[in-house]
């Protein structure tokens, strides 16, 4: 007995015709119908009743069936074990990352290669916009974004930061009398963001847009330690996180108001698609691993 004939033999069940299950298997419908007879040859009995146009199970072939399907799915359960296996020793997995941010990243992937040393770990740095669009496309497993608003189209989310994103300014400047802001009152202002395409600088766009007018950005770098210092040298308002402006106490933090800018950090991953193993262990290692922010 052979898996194959097993295999054969449900597929004409299923089918109730040599034919559709040939084409089914991707095989010439004499072998199937060759491989079924040795089947009831070597248990002595015919499991298919060939007498009538749809092919109808024997009363032998009835109790055979539920057994073949179970060896089948037996075979398919060892062959799935060994490809998580396989992939948690030889797997590759792809990284992307936001270029600043307080997540202890390089110790994640230190341990996971500690536990996993054949997996290879490929790790890229882009905006938060880029990085969507490669996880929608599949280039890359995960990656730390910047989540402006709603979660991405396919997109899972760990929510690792949700902060408030403030308005800093020098001491000598003369907003820092004041402290809040609303963001219709940062029009005209020159101010100072992240670029295109990150998280941050599409909440401010977002929220200007909303209040009727385009952000005035005066310098723009990708680096929020360097935006700090662009406003510590009184250059203009800088939108940072408020944990950025927590330790520089050179710098006036307002709040920003009517609405409230809020900045996210997430760890992501397709919500749908193929998945390795390796890639699903890292996923599960990060959400356990990370902190959760909600």
């Amino acid at each position: 007995m052979e898996l194959h004939q097993l295999e054969y033999l449900v597929a004409v069940a299923e089918e109730a015709n040599f034919t559709k299950a040939a084409g089914r298997l991707h095989v010439a419908q004499p072998g199937v119908s060759a491989q079924i007879r040795k089947l009831e040859r070597e248990l002595g009995h015919e499991l298919l009743d060939r007498s009538r146009r749809a092919v109808r199970l024997t009363e032998v072939g009835a109790a055979v069936l539920p057994h073949a399907r179970t060896a089948l799915a037996a075979v398919a359960d060892v062959r799935i074990a060994v490809s998580e296996l396989t992939g948690l020793t030889r797997g590759q997995i792809t990284i992307g990352s936001v270029t600043s941010h307080n997540i202890d990243l390089p110790g994640l992937l230190a341990g996971f290669h500690e536990d996993h040393p054949g997996v290879a770990i490929t790790l890229s740095e882009a905006n938060s916009e880029q990085l969507v669009e490669a996880l929608q496309a599949g280039r890359l497993d995960a990656a730390i974004i910047s989540v402006p608003g709603a979660a991405p189209l396919g997109v899972e989310l760990h929510m690792v930061a949700d902060e408030p994103l403030v308005a800093a300014v020098s001491a000598h400047h003369p907003l820092a009398t004041r402290a809040k802001i609303s963001v219709r009152d940062l029009r005209g202002r020159e101010l100072i963001s992240l670029p295109r395409g990150t998280g941050l600088r599409t909440c401010l766009e977002e929220a200007c847009a909303n209040a009727g007018f385009s952000p005035h950005i005066a310098f723009e770098a990708s680096d929020p330690a360097t935006l700090a210092d662009l406003a510590h040298r009184s250059l203009g308002v800088a939108i940072l996180p408020e944990s950025i402006t927590n330790a520089r106490p050179q710098l006036h933090a307002l709040a920003v108001t009517r609405p409230a800018l809020r900045g996210r950090l997430a760890f992501a991953w397709r919500r749908h698609g193929p998945t390795s193993p390796a890639a699903r262990a890292l996923i599960d290692r990060a959400r356990k691993a990370l902190p959760s922010a909600g």
